[in-house]
Protein backbone atom coordinates (compact mmCIF):
# COMPACT_ATOMS: atom_id res chain seq x y z
CA UNK A 1 0.00 0.00 0.00
CA UNK A 2 1.17 3.22 -0.91
CA UNK A 3 1.98 6.03 2.15
CA UNK A 4 -0.68 8.63 1.72
CA UNK A 5 1.72 11.58 2.91
CA UNK A 6 4.65 10.28 0.43
CA UNK A 7 1.71 10.73 -2.15
CA UNK A 8 1.20 13.78 -0.80
CA UNK A 9 4.64 14.95 -0.89
CA UNK A 10 5.32 13.21 -4.31
CA UNK A 11 2.52 15.78 -5.83
CA UNK A 12 3.87 18.98 -4.22
CA UNK A 13 7.49 18.13 -5.67
CA UNK A 14 5.75 16.88 -9.28
CA UNK A 15 3.67 20.22 -8.93
CA UNK A 16 6.41 22.37 -8.73
CA UNK A 17 8.32 20.57 -11.34
CA UNK A 18 5.38 21.14 -13.78
CA UNK A 19 5.95 24.97 -12.96
CA UNK A 20 9.49 25.11 -13.40
CA UNK A 21 8.23 23.75 -16.85
CA UNK A 22 6.62 26.66 -17.48
CA UNK A 23 8.89 29.40 -16.35
CA UNK A 24 11.39 27.81 -18.50
CA UNK A 25 9.50 28.55 -21.05
CA UNK A 26 7.77 31.99 -20.66
CA UNK A 27 11.11 33.56 -18.61
CA UNK A 28 10.16 37.24 -18.97
CA UNK A 29 6.52 36.98 -18.79
CA UNK A 30 7.03 35.05 -15.23
CA UNK A 31 9.34 38.17 -14.51
CA UNK A 32 6.85 40.63 -15.07
CA UNK A 33 3.97 39.20 -13.54
CA UNK A 34 6.40 38.39 -10.60
CA UNK A 35 7.45 41.80 -10.37
CA UNK A 36 3.86 43.14 -10.43
CA UNK A 37 3.20 40.90 -7.59
CA UNK A 38 5.93 41.75 -5.32
CA UNK A 39 5.15 45.38 -5.96
CA UNK A 40 1.29 44.93 -5.12
CA UNK A 41 2.87 42.62 -1.91
CA UNK A 42 5.37 45.35 -0.96
CA UNK A 43 2.62 48.42 -1.43
CA UNK A 44 0.43 46.02 0.89
CA UNK A 45 2.65 45.93 3.59
CA UNK A 46 3.44 49.22 3.31
CA UNK A 47 0.00 50.09 3.85
CA UNK A 48 0.22 48.21 7.19
CA UNK A 49 3.50 51.01 8.32
CA UNK A 50 1.09 53.85 7.15
CA UNK A 51 -1.28 52.61 9.22
CA UNK A 52 0.83 52.16 12.02
CA UNK A 53 2.36 55.64 11.68
CA UNK A 54 -1.03 57.54 11.31
CA UNK A 55 -2.08 55.77 14.78
CA UNK A 56 0.88 56.84 16.46
CA UNK A 57 1.17 60.47 14.81
CA UNK A 58 -2.22 61.74 13.66
CA UNK A 59 -5.22 59.82 15.28
CA UNK A 60 -4.10 59.17 19.22
CA UNK A 61 -2.43 62.56 19.40
CA UNK A 62 -5.65 63.75 17.56
CA UNK A 63 -7.84 62.06 20.48
CA UNK A 64 -5.10 63.56 23.08
CA UNK A 65 -5.70 66.98 22.23
CA UNK A 66 -8.86 67.28 20.51
CA UNK A 67 -7.70 68.33 17.00
CA UNK A 68 -5.50 67.95 14.64
CA UNK A 69 -3.54 69.67 11.42
CA UNK A 70 -4.71 69.69 8.13
CA UNK A 71 -0.56 69.35 7.11
CA UNK A 72 -0.98 65.87 8.70
CA UNK A 73 -4.25 64.95 7.30
CA UNK A 74 -2.82 65.68 3.81
CA UNK A 75 0.11 63.60 5.30
CA UNK A 76 -1.66 60.41 5.52
CA UNK A 77 -4.00 60.95 2.56
CA UNK A 78 -0.91 61.48 0.21
CA UNK A 79 0.57 58.19 2.38
CA UNK A 80 -2.38 56.24 1.45
CA UNK A 81 -3.45 57.53 -2.21
CA UNK A 82 0.46 56.72 -3.28
CA UNK A 83 0.62 53.05 -1.76
CA UNK A 84 -2.93 52.32 -3.69
CA UNK A 85 -1.49 53.84 -6.78
CA UNK A 86 1.03 51.90 -7.14
CA UNK A 87 -0.58 48.78 -6.23
CA UNK A 88 -2.90 49.18 -8.59
CA UNK A 89 -0.11 48.84 -10.75
CA UNK A 90 1.49 45.94 -9.13
CA UNK A 91 -2.03 44.04 -9.92
CA UNK A 92 -2.58 44.90 -13.44
CA UNK A 93 1.04 43.66 -14.13
CA UNK A 94 0.34 40.40 -12.02
CA UNK A 95 -2.90 39.69 -13.52
CA UNK A 96 -1.67 40.16 -17.34
CA UNK A 97 1.30 38.42 -16.87
CA UNK A 98 -0.18 35.26 -15.22
CA UNK A 99 -3.02 35.46 -17.46
CA UNK A 100 -0.71 35.47 -20.99
CA UNK A 101 1.66 33.10 -19.58
CA UNK A 102 -1.32 30.58 -18.86
CA UNK A 103 -2.94 31.15 -21.99
CA UNK A 104 0.19 30.95 -23.80
CA UNK A 105 1.52 27.57 -22.26
CA UNK A 106 -2.12 26.03 -23.04
CA UNK A 107 -1.69 27.00 -26.46
CA UNK A 108 2.05 25.61 -26.78
CA UNK A 109 0.90 22.37 -25.64
CA UNK A 110 -2.29 21.84 -27.43
CA UNK A 111 0.15 22.63 -30.61
CA UNK A 112 2.25 20.03 -29.66
CA UNK A 113 0.08 17.55 -28.39
CA UNK A 114 -1.85 17.86 -32.40
CA UNK A 115 1.43 17.89 -33.73
CA UNK A 116 2.79 14.56 -32.07
CA UNK A 117 -0.51 12.99 -33.43
CA UNK A 118 0.26 13.89 -36.69
CA UNK A 119 3.73 12.38 -36.34
CA UNK A 120 2.62 9.17 -34.61
CA UNK A 121 1.80 6.74 -37.27
CA UNK A 122 -1.89 4.66 -37.71
CA UNK A 123 -0.57 1.63 -36.11
CA UNK A 124 -0.37 3.65 -32.62
CA UNK A 125 -3.49 5.86 -33.75
CA UNK A 126 -6.07 2.68 -33.58
CA UNK A 127 -4.73 1.03 -29.87
CA UNK A 128 -6.22 4.34 -28.60
CA UNK A 129 -9.55 5.41 -28.47
CA UNK A 130 -10.62 9.24 -30.00
CA UNK A 131 -12.41 10.38 -26.78
CA UNK A 132 -8.81 9.69 -24.89
CA UNK A 133 -6.74 11.80 -27.63
CA UNK A 134 -9.46 14.45 -27.81
CA UNK A 135 -9.13 14.98 -23.60
CA UNK A 136 -5.03 14.87 -23.62
CA UNK A 137 -5.25 18.09 -26.24
CA UNK A 138 -7.94 19.91 -24.12
CA UNK A 139 -8.89 19.10 -20.66
CA UNK A 140 -5.90 17.42 -19.74
CA UNK A 141 -3.86 20.09 -21.16
CA UNK A 142 -5.82 22.66 -19.23
CA UNK A 143 -5.34 21.35 -16.32
CA UNK A 144 -1.93 21.01 -16.34
CA UNK A 145 -1.70 24.51 -16.26
CA UNK A 146 -4.32 25.40 -14.00
CA UNK A 147 -1.61 26.57 -11.53
CA UNK A 148 0.06 29.19 -13.58
CA UNK A 149 -2.85 32.05 -12.69
CA UNK A 150 -2.22 31.70 -9.06
CA UNK A 151 1.32 31.19 -9.47
CA UNK A 152 2.89 34.91 -9.64
CA UNK A 153 0.72 36.09 -7.33
CA UNK A 154 2.31 33.56 -4.97
CA UNK A 155 5.46 33.87 -5.67
CA UNK A 156 5.41 37.57 -4.86
CA UNK A 157 2.93 37.07 -2.00
CA UNK A 158 5.74 35.06 -0.61
CA UNK A 159 7.76 38.11 -0.38
CA UNK A 160 5.37 40.17 1.08
CA UNK A 161 4.85 37.34 3.86
CA UNK A 162 8.78 37.57 4.19
CA UNK A 163 8.31 41.39 4.61
CA UNK A 164 5.50 41.34 6.81
CA UNK A 165 7.40 38.67 9.17
CA UNK A 166 10.57 40.47 9.42
CA UNK A 167 8.10 43.75 10.38
CA UNK A 168 6.56 41.85 12.57
CA UNK A 169 9.36 40.48 14.02
CA UNK A 170 10.97 44.21 14.45
CA UNK A 171 7.85 45.40 16.16
CA UNK A 172 6.55 43.00 19.00
CA UNK A 173 8.22 39.43 18.87
CA UNK A 174 5.84 37.48 21.10
CA UNK A 175 2.76 39.03 19.36
CA UNK A 176 4.71 37.77 16.17
CA UNK A 177 5.39 34.60 17.70
CA UNK A 178 1.59 33.95 18.53
CA UNK A 179 0.48 35.38 14.70
CA UNK A 180 3.76 32.74 12.68
CA UNK A 181 1.71 29.72 14.31
CA UNK A 182 -0.42 29.82 11.39
CA UNK A 183 2.09 28.63 8.91
CA UNK A 184 2.68 24.89 9.99
CA UNK A 185 -1.41 24.91 10.35
CA UNK A 186 -1.90 26.05 6.75
CA UNK A 187 1.11 23.82 5.65
CA UNK A 188 -0.46 20.77 7.61
CA UNK A 189 -3.90 21.43 5.88
CA UNK A 190 -2.45 21.85 2.29
CA UNK A 191 -0.75 18.56 2.47
CA UNK A 192 -3.78 16.74 3.98
CA UNK A 193 -6.27 18.22 0.84
CA UNK A 194 -3.68 16.78 -1.76
CA UNK A 195 -3.98 13.05 -0.15
CA UNK A 196 -6.75 12.86 0.01
CA UNK A 197 -7.78 14.42 -3.76
CA UNK A 198 -5.33 13.71 -5.54
CA UNK A 199 -6.18 10.19 -6.77
CA UNK A 200 -9.71 11.51 -7.23
CA UNK A 201 -8.30 13.84 -9.99
CA UNK A 202 -6.56 11.10 -11.47
CA UNK A 203 -9.62 8.77 -12.19
CA UNK A 204 -11.64 12.23 -12.82
CA UNK A 205 -9.42 12.94 -15.89
CA UNK A 206 -9.69 9.78 -16.69
CA UNK A 207 -13.26 9.58 -16.24
CA UNK A 208 -13.50 12.63 -18.61
CA UNK A 209 -11.58 11.02 -21.54
CA UNK A 210 -14.06 8.02 -21.66
CA UNK A 211 -16.82 10.50 -21.35
CA UNK A 212 -15.65 12.11 -24.62
CA UNK A 213 -15.13 8.77 -25.73
CA UNK A 214 -18.94 7.54 -25.40
CA UNK A 215 -20.25 10.81 -26.67
CA UNK A 216 -17.58 10.41 -29.94
CA UNK A 217 -18.66 7.14 -30.85
CA UNK A 218 -22.31 8.47 -30.25
CA UNK A 219 -21.74 11.09 -32.80
CA UNK A 220 -20.29 9.27 -35.24
CA UNK A 221 -22.32 6.12 -34.93
CA UNK A 222 -25.67 8.60 -35.00
CA UNK A 223 -27.28 6.69 -38.10
CA UNK A 224 -26.79 3.35 -36.37
CA UNK A 225 -27.81 4.47 -33.03
CA UNK A 226 -31.28 5.74 -34.32
CA UNK A 227 -32.59 3.63 -37.55
CA UNK A 228 -31.60 0.29 -34.63
CA UNK A 229 -33.73 2.69 -32.19
CA UNK A 230 -30.84 2.54 -29.43
CA UNK A 231 -31.11 5.51 -28.44
CA UNK A 232 -31.93 4.89 -24.96
CA UNK A 233 -29.27 2.35 -24.74
CA UNK A 234 -27.00 4.89 -25.82
CA UNK A 235 -28.55 7.68 -23.20
CA UNK A 236 -27.83 5.75 -20.33
CA UNK A 237 -24.16 4.23 -21.56
CA UNK A 238 -23.13 8.09 -21.67
CA UNK A 239 -25.67 9.12 -18.36
CA UNK A 240 -23.38 6.78 -16.76
CA UNK A 241 -19.79 7.34 -17.28
CA UNK A 242 -21.16 11.61 -16.62
CA UNK A 243 -22.68 10.35 -12.79
CA UNK A 244 -19.65 8.59 -11.62
CA UNK A 245 -17.99 11.56 -13.02
CA UNK A 246 -20.24 13.92 -10.77
CA UNK A 247 -20.08 11.83 -7.72
CA UNK A 248 -16.37 12.11 -8.28
CA UNK A 249 -16.56 15.95 -8.54
CA UNK A 250 -18.84 16.10 -5.75
CA UNK A 251 -16.26 14.60 -3.53
CA UNK A 252 -13.80 16.70 -4.20
CA UNK A 253 -16.02 19.73 -3.63
CA UNK A 254 -16.58 18.14 -0.58
CA UNK A 255 -13.64 18.21 0.04
CA UNK A 256 -12.71 21.08 -0.87
CA UNK A 257 -15.70 22.67 1.22
CA UNK A 258 -13.31 21.46 4.17
CA UNK A 259 -10.18 23.04 3.28
CA UNK A 260 -11.36 25.84 1.77
CA UNK A 261 -12.97 27.62 4.62
CA UNK A 262 -10.45 25.87 6.89
CA UNK A 263 -7.96 27.95 5.03
CA UNK A 264 -9.64 31.43 5.63
CA UNK A 265 -9.93 30.43 9.02
CA UNK A 266 -6.64 29.63 10.21
CA UNK A 267 -5.34 33.31 9.58
CA UNK A 268 -8.60 34.47 11.27
CA UNK A 269 -7.22 32.48 14.56
CA UNK A 270 -4.03 33.50 14.28
CA UNK A 271 -5.30 37.27 14.34
CA UNK A 272 -7.90 36.86 17.27
CA UNK A 273 -4.75 35.26 19.21
CA UNK A 274 -2.49 38.47 18.54
CA UNK A 275 -5.54 40.34 19.94
CA UNK A 276 -5.43 38.48 23.37
CA UNK A 277 -1.74 38.27 23.44
CA UNK A 278 -1.19 42.28 22.62
CA UNK A 279 -3.95 43.17 24.67
CA UNK A 280 -2.55 42.40 28.06
CA UNK A 281 1.09 43.55 26.71
CA UNK A 282 -0.59 46.84 26.03
CA UNK A 283 -2.24 46.75 29.93
CA UNK A 284 1.07 45.26 30.90
CA UNK A 285 3.12 48.33 29.51
CA UNK A 286 5.35 46.04 27.12
CA UNK A 287 3.66 47.33 24.03
CA UNK A 288 2.05 50.37 22.40
CA UNK A 289 -1.27 50.25 20.46
CA UNK A 290 0.32 51.18 17.34
CA UNK A 291 2.33 47.91 17.59
CA UNK A 292 -0.85 45.74 18.11
CA UNK A 293 -2.68 47.79 15.30
CA UNK A 294 0.60 47.16 12.81
CA UNK A 295 0.43 43.64 14.03
CA UNK A 296 -3.09 42.87 13.51
CA UNK A 297 -2.90 44.32 10.13
CA UNK A 298 0.02 42.45 9.20
CA UNK A 299 -1.49 39.30 9.99
CA UNK A 300 -4.34 40.26 8.50
CA UNK A 301 -3.26 41.13 5.46
CA UNK A 302 -0.71 38.08 5.14
CA UNK A 303 -4.09 35.86 5.66
CA UNK A 304 -4.29 37.15 1.83
CA UNK A 305 -0.69 35.65 0.66
CA UNK A 306 -1.86 32.50 2.51
CA UNK A 307 -4.77 31.86 0.86
CA UNK A 308 -3.13 32.45 -2.86
CA UNK A 309 -0.42 29.52 -2.04
CA UNK A 310 -3.18 27.54 -0.68
CA UNK A 311 -5.08 28.17 -4.08
CA UNK A 312 -1.15 27.59 -5.85
CA UNK A 313 -1.03 24.05 -4.04
CA UNK A 314 -5.06 23.70 -4.26
CA UNK A 315 -4.40 23.32 -7.64
CA UNK A 316 -1.17 20.85 -7.67
CA UNK A 317 -3.14 17.37 -7.63
CA UNK A 318 -5.35 18.36 -10.94
CA UNK A 319 -2.45 19.48 -12.82
CA UNK A 320 0.32 16.75 -12.29
CA UNK A 321 -2.71 14.48 -13.59
CA UNK A 322 -3.18 16.75 -16.68
CA UNK A 323 0.55 16.82 -16.98
CA UNK A 324 1.59 13.06 -16.80
CA UNK A 325 -1.67 12.28 -19.15
CA UNK A 326 -0.48 15.07 -21.75
CA UNK A 327 3.15 13.95 -21.79
CA UNK A 328 2.09 10.02 -22.22
CA UNK A 329 1.36 11.19 -25.62
CA UNK A 330 4.29 13.77 -25.98
CA UNK A 331 6.87 10.96 -24.90
CA UNK A 332 5.75 8.54 -27.12
CA UNK A 333 8.50 7.51 -29.51
CA UNK A 334 6.36 5.27 -31.62
CA UNK A 335 7.33 7.47 -34.74
CA UNK A 336 7.96 7.07 -38.28
CA UNK A 337 11.52 7.15 -39.63
CA UNK A 338 12.41 8.84 -42.76
CA UNK A 339 15.11 8.89 -44.92
CA UNK A 340 16.70 11.62 -47.41
CA UNK A 341 15.96 10.87 -50.63
CA UNK A 342 13.98 12.09 -52.83
CA UNK A 343 12.76 10.96 -56.12
CA UNK A 344 13.16 12.88 -59.46
CA UNK A 345 10.09 15.41 -60.61
CA UNK A 346 9.11 13.79 -63.07
CA UNK A 347 4.84 13.49 -64.73
CA UNK A 348 6.07 9.71 -65.48
CA UNK A 349 3.97 6.95 -64.29
CA UNK A 350 5.47 4.89 -61.10
CA UNK A 351 6.87 1.70 -60.60
CA UNK A 352 5.79 -0.33 -57.44
CA UNK A 353 7.74 -3.46 -56.11
CA UNK A 354 6.83 -5.35 -53.30
CA UNK A 355 9.26 -7.27 -52.02
CA UNK A 356 8.45 -10.45 -49.29
CA UNK A 357 6.10 -8.52 -47.60
CA UNK A 358 4.84 -9.41 -43.99
CA UNK A 359 2.50 -8.05 -41.90
CA UNK A 360 0.23 -8.80 -38.52
CA UNK A 361 -1.79 -7.47 -36.03
CA UNK A 362 -1.57 -10.17 -33.46
CA UNK A 363 1.48 -11.73 -32.65
CA UNK A 364 2.44 -14.59 -34.36
CA UNK A 365 -1.09 -14.19 -36.63
CA UNK A 366 0.08 -13.29 -40.23
CA UNK A 367 -2.10 -11.40 -42.43
CA UNK A 368 0.45 -11.24 -44.99
CA UNK A 369 3.09 -13.69 -45.46
CA UNK A 370 5.85 -13.23 -48.56
CA UNK A 371 3.86 -10.86 -50.54
CA UNK A 372 5.76 -10.11 -53.60
CA UNK A 373 4.81 -8.45 -56.78
CA UNK A 374 6.29 -6.30 -59.52
CA UNK A 375 3.45 -3.23 -61.07
CA UNK A 376 5.28 -1.52 -63.76
CA UNK A 377 4.72 1.77 -64.67
CA UNK A 378 1.73 2.47 -66.46
CA UNK A 379 -0.20 -0.48 -65.51
CA UNK A 380 -3.86 -0.87 -64.24
CA UNK A 381 -3.92 -3.63 -61.51
CA UNK A 382 -6.75 -4.83 -59.74
CA UNK A 383 -6.14 -6.76 -56.42
CA UNK A 384 -9.04 -9.34 -55.15
CA UNK A 385 -9.96 -11.48 -51.94
CA UNK A 386 -12.43 -12.31 -49.83
CA UNK A 387 -13.14 -10.55 -46.55
CA UNK A 388 -10.17 -10.05 -43.92
CA UNK A 389 -7.58 -11.35 -46.89
CA UNK A 390 -5.68 -8.67 -46.52
CA UNK A 391 -6.22 -6.23 -49.20
CA UNK A 392 -6.98 -3.02 -47.33
CA UNK A 393 -3.92 -3.33 -44.94
CA UNK A 394 -2.04 -3.66 -48.28
CA UNK A 395 -3.41 -0.34 -49.26
CA UNK A 396 -2.09 0.91 -45.88
CA UNK A 397 1.32 -0.54 -46.35
CA UNK A 398 2.05 1.03 -50.18
CA UNK A 399 0.93 4.16 -48.56
CA UNK A 400 3.49 3.86 -45.65
CA UNK A 401 0.68 4.94 -43.18
CA UNK A 402 2.42 1.68 -41.61
CA UNK A 403 5.31 -0.08 -41.54
CA UNK A 404 5.03 -3.37 -42.51
CA UNK A 405 6.52 -6.56 -39.91
CA UNK A 406 8.62 -8.03 -42.69
CA UNK A 407 9.68 -7.24 -46.39
CA UNK A 408 10.06 -3.73 -48.04
CA UNK A 409 7.78 -1.75 -50.55
CA UNK A 410 9.60 -0.12 -52.85
CA UNK A 411 8.65 3.17 -55.30
CA UNK A 412 11.18 3.55 -58.58
CA UNK A 413 13.04 1.06 -56.84
CA UNK A 414 13.31 2.87 -53.60
CA UNK A 415 12.26 1.84 -50.17
CA UNK A 416 9.83 4.23 -48.84
CA UNK A 417 11.42 4.11 -45.33
CA UNK A 418 14.14 5.90 -47.25
CA UNK A 419 11.93 8.51 -48.94
CA UNK A 420 12.37 12.06 -47.16
CA UNK A 421 9.86 13.62 -44.74
CA UNK A 422 6.45 14.74 -47.20
CA UNK A 423 8.26 12.65 -50.57
CA UNK A 424 5.98 10.29 -50.25
CA UNK A 425 2.90 12.46 -50.68
CA UNK A 426 4.03 14.08 -54.28
CA UNK A 427 4.28 10.68 -55.67
CA UNK A 428 1.31 8.49 -54.23
CA UNK A 429 -2.18 8.99 -53.61
CA UNK A 430 -5.10 6.53 -51.88
CA UNK A 431 -9.08 6.75 -51.79
CA UNK A 432 -10.20 4.93 -49.20
CA UNK A 433 -13.85 3.44 -49.22
CA UNK A 434 -14.99 5.67 -46.77
CA UNK A 435 -15.18 8.87 -48.11
CA UNK A 436 -14.19 11.99 -45.24
CA UNK A 437 -15.65 15.73 -45.60
CA UNK A 438 -14.36 18.17 -44.36
CA UNK A 439 -16.69 21.13 -43.18
CA UNK A 440 -16.02 23.15 -46.19
CA UNK A 441 -16.47 24.07 -49.42
CA UNK A 442 -16.31 21.83 -52.17
CA UNK A 443 -12.59 23.85 -53.37
CA UNK A 444 -11.56 23.19 -49.58
CA UNK A 445 -12.22 19.55 -49.85
CA UNK A 446 -10.63 19.04 -52.96
CA UNK A 447 -7.36 21.30 -52.51
CA UNK A 448 -6.98 21.07 -49.00
CA UNK A 449 -5.45 24.16 -48.48
CA UNK A 450 -3.34 23.97 -51.54
CA UNK A 451 -2.73 26.77 -54.47
CA UNK A 452 -4.37 24.79 -56.57
CA UNK A 453 -5.85 27.09 -60.09
CA UNK A 454 -9.55 26.72 -60.17
CA UNK A 455 -9.21 24.84 -63.87
CA UNK A 456 -7.23 22.50 -62.67
CA UNK A 457 -9.86 21.59 -60.09
CA UNK A 458 -12.60 21.28 -62.32
CA UNK A 459 -10.64 18.77 -64.75
CA UNK A 460 -10.17 16.88 -61.65
CA UNK A 461 -14.16 17.17 -60.81
CA UNK A 462 -14.40 16.36 -64.92
CA UNK A 463 -12.40 13.29 -64.55
CA UNK A 464 -14.67 11.88 -61.24
CA UNK A 465 -17.34 12.59 -62.78
CA UNK A 466 -18.27 14.94 -60.36
CA UNK A 467 -18.05 18.09 -62.06
CA UNK A 468 -22.05 18.06 -63.10
CA UNK A 469 -23.36 18.10 -59.54
CA UNK A 470 -20.54 20.59 -58.13
CA UNK A 471 -21.86 23.05 -60.93
CA UNK A 472 -25.73 22.50 -59.84
CA UNK A 473 -24.95 23.24 -56.32
CA UNK A 474 -26.57 26.69 -55.63
CA UNK A 475 -22.56 28.33 -55.19
CA UNK A 476 -20.32 25.77 -56.79
CA UNK A 477 -16.95 25.19 -55.94
CA UNK A 478 -18.01 28.01 -52.71
CA UNK A 479 -20.48 25.79 -51.76
CA UNK A 480 -20.08 24.54 -48.21
CA UNK A 481 -21.05 20.44 -47.87
CA UNK A 482 -21.46 20.86 -44.21
CA UNK A 483 -19.92 18.48 -41.48
CA UNK A 484 -18.85 15.33 -43.05
CA UNK A 485 -20.08 15.99 -46.29
CA UNK A 486 -23.93 15.47 -45.00
CA UNK A 487 -25.79 17.14 -47.46
CA UNK A 488 -24.12 14.81 -50.62
CA UNK A 489 -24.76 11.32 -51.35
CA UNK A 490 -22.26 8.65 -50.92
CA UNK A 491 -21.63 8.40 -54.08
CA UNK A 492 -20.90 12.25 -54.48
CA UNK A 493 -18.93 12.10 -51.50
CA UNK A 494 -16.73 9.35 -52.99
CA UNK A 495 -16.39 10.91 -56.32
CA UNK A 496 -15.66 14.19 -54.46
CA UNK A 497 -12.83 12.05 -52.65
CA UNK A 498 -11.61 10.68 -56.04
CA UNK A 499 -10.73 14.22 -57.24
CA UNK A 500 -8.93 15.42 -54.19
CA UNK A 501 -6.45 12.32 -55.04
CA UNK A 502 -6.63 13.24 -58.89
CA UNK A 503 -6.05 16.78 -58.28
CA UNK A 504 -2.27 16.09 -57.07
CA UNK A 505 -1.36 14.56 -60.57
CA UNK A 506 -0.05 11.37 -58.38
CA UNK A 507 1.97 8.93 -60.10
CA UNK A 508 0.57 6.06 -58.36
CA UNK A 509 -3.19 5.72 -57.29
CA UNK A 510 -4.40 3.59 -55.27
CA UNK A 511 -8.43 3.26 -54.67
CA UNK A 512 -9.53 0.91 -51.82
CA UNK A 513 -13.07 -0.05 -53.13
CA UNK A 514 -13.09 3.94 -53.26
CA UNK A 515 -16.36 4.07 -56.24
CA UNK A 516 -18.36 1.05 -54.60
CA UNK A 517 -21.59 3.75 -53.99
CA UNK A 518 -21.30 4.77 -57.35
CA UNK A 519 -23.36 3.86 -60.13
CA UNK A 520 -21.77 0.79 -62.52
CA UNK A 521 -22.17 3.23 -65.15
CA UNK A 522 -20.85 6.14 -63.55
CA UNK A 523 -17.60 3.90 -62.27
CA UNK A 524 -16.96 2.60 -66.28
CA UNK A 525 -16.74 6.51 -67.54
CA UNK A 526 -14.71 7.85 -64.29
CA UNK A 527 -11.94 4.67 -65.03
CA UNK A 528 -12.31 5.49 -68.81
CA UNK A 529 -11.49 9.17 -68.17
CA UNK A 530 -8.48 7.89 -65.97
CA UNK A 531 -7.43 5.82 -68.37
CA UNK A 532 -7.49 8.80 -70.90
CA UNK A 533 -5.66 11.23 -69.58
CA UNK A 534 -2.96 8.81 -68.61
CA UNK A 535 -2.89 8.05 -71.81
CA UNK A 536 -2.63 11.84 -72.82
CA UNK A 537 0.91 11.76 -70.82
CA UNK A 538 -1.02 13.43 -67.29
CA UNK A 539 -1.03 11.44 -64.41
CA UNK A 540 -1.91 9.15 -62.56
CA UNK A 541 0.03 6.50 -64.73
CA UNK A 542 -0.09 3.73 -62.46
CA UNK A 543 -2.96 2.57 -60.86
CA UNK A 544 -4.15 -0.45 -58.15
CA UNK A 545 -7.45 -0.79 -57.67
CA UNK A 546 -9.24 -2.88 -55.14
CA UNK A 547 -12.04 -4.45 -56.59
CA UNK A 548 -15.06 -6.76 -56.58
CA UNK A 549 -17.56 -5.79 -58.97
CA UNK A 550 -17.01 -7.85 -62.51
CA UNK A 551 -16.89 -4.49 -64.34
CA UNK A 552 -14.10 -2.71 -62.92
CA UNK A 553 -11.77 -5.74 -62.60
CA UNK A 554 -12.55 -6.29 -66.13
CA UNK A 555 -11.38 -2.80 -66.71
CA UNK A 556 -7.78 -3.95 -65.25
CA UNK A 557 -4.54 -4.53 -67.48
CA UNK A 558 -4.09 -7.58 -64.39
CA UNK A 559 -5.73 -9.26 -61.76
CA UNK A 560 -3.67 -10.50 -59.17
CA UNK A 561 -5.55 -12.65 -57.19
CA UNK A 562 -5.14 -12.72 -53.10
CA UNK A 563 -5.72 -15.85 -50.59
CA UNK A 564 -3.62 -16.82 -47.28
CA UNK A 565 -1.85 -13.24 -47.47
CA UNK A 566 -0.45 -14.51 -50.53
CA UNK A 567 -0.54 -13.89 -53.80
CA UNK A 568 -2.57 -17.28 -55.40
CA UNK A 569 -2.50 -16.27 -58.62
CA UNK A 570 -2.41 -13.61 -61.34
CA UNK A 571 -3.15 -12.87 -65.04
CA UNK A 572 -6.01 -11.17 -66.76
CA UNK A 573 -9.40 -11.21 -65.59
CA UNK A 574 -10.49 -13.59 -68.36
CA UNK A 575 -7.69 -16.38 -67.90
CA UNK A 576 -8.20 -16.31 -64.01
CA UNK A 577 -11.98 -16.92 -64.88
CA UNK A 578 -11.07 -19.67 -66.87
CA UNK A 579 -8.30 -21.57 -64.88
CA UNK A 580 -9.15 -20.49 -61.26
CA UNK A 581 -12.26 -22.10 -59.76
CA UNK A 582 -11.95 -20.06 -56.50
CA UNK A 583 -11.39 -16.64 -58.12
CA UNK A 584 -14.45 -17.77 -60.27
CA UNK A 585 -16.28 -18.20 -57.17
CA UNK A 586 -15.55 -15.08 -55.96
CA UNK A 587 -16.24 -12.59 -58.74
CA UNK A 588 -19.35 -14.39 -59.40
CA UNK A 589 -20.43 -14.74 -56.07
CA UNK A 590 -20.89 -10.61 -56.35
CA UNK A 591 -23.13 -10.75 -59.10
CA UNK A 592 -25.14 -13.77 -58.25
CA UNK A 593 -28.83 -12.50 -57.11
CA UNK A 594 -30.55 -14.98 -54.96
CA UNK A 595 -33.91 -16.22 -56.18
Amino acid sequence: MSDPAASGRTTLRDGFAVLGVAIRREPWIFTVSTLGSLLFGALTVADAWVLGWATDHVVLPAFHKGTTTTGALLAVLALFLGVAILRAVGIVARRLGAGVMQYRMQAAYRREVTAQYLRLPMSWHQQHPAGQLLSNANSDVEAAWAPIAPLPMAVGTLAMVAIAVVQMLLVDLPMAAVGLMVFPLVTAATLTYQRFSSPLFTRIQALRAELSEVAHESFDGAMVVKTLGREAEETERFAEKAQQLRDLGIRVGRIRAIFDPLLEAIPGFGVLAVLGVGVWRIRNGQADPGDLVTIAYLLTIVAFPIRSIGWLLGEFPRSVVGFRRVHRVLDEHVDTTYGDVRLPVTDGAARLDVDGLQHSYVAGQRLLEDLSFVIEPGRTVAIVGETASGKSTLTTLLTRLVDPVGGRVLLDRTDLRDLARGELARHVALVPQTAFMFDDTVRGNVTLGEDVPDEDVWAALRTAQADGFVAALPHGLDSRLGERGTTLSGGQRQRLSLARALVRRPRLLILDDATSAVDPEVEARILAAMRTSRDAGSAPSTLVLIAYRKATIGLADEVLFLADGRIADRGSHADLLARNPAYARLVNAYEEVPT
